[in-house]
């Protein structure tokens, strides 16, 4: 454990930014589950809803450095394409 006040500080910052981030990575694998699923039970209304919904948070954790820009972009980009070309 640190000695220096600051550097106990910061590792229980790491600690509680650590927890949200896998929180929000862990909220989009699941989105992405949810919209797996409704594309497979042929449910295109519930998979467009869930895209955007994909879209938004995946935005967001890249504009929060949980992700890189690039890689939200890429799953962006996946899963519009498995939307359309199931439609």
């Amino acid at each position: 454990m640190a000695n220096i006040k600051s550097a106990e500080k910061r590792i229980l910052i790491t600690e509680k930014r650590t927890a949200i981030n896998k929180a929000r990575k862990s909220e989009i694998k699941t989105y992405i589950k949810k919209f797996d699923k409704a594309i497979d039970n042929g449910n295109f209304d519930e998979a467009k809803t869930l895209l955007k919904t994909i879209d938004k948070k995946l935005k967001r954790a890249a504009h929060k450095n949980v992700i890189h820009m690039n890689s939200a972009s890429r799953k962006v980009s996946r899963l519009t394409k498995k939307l359309n070309s199931a439609m």
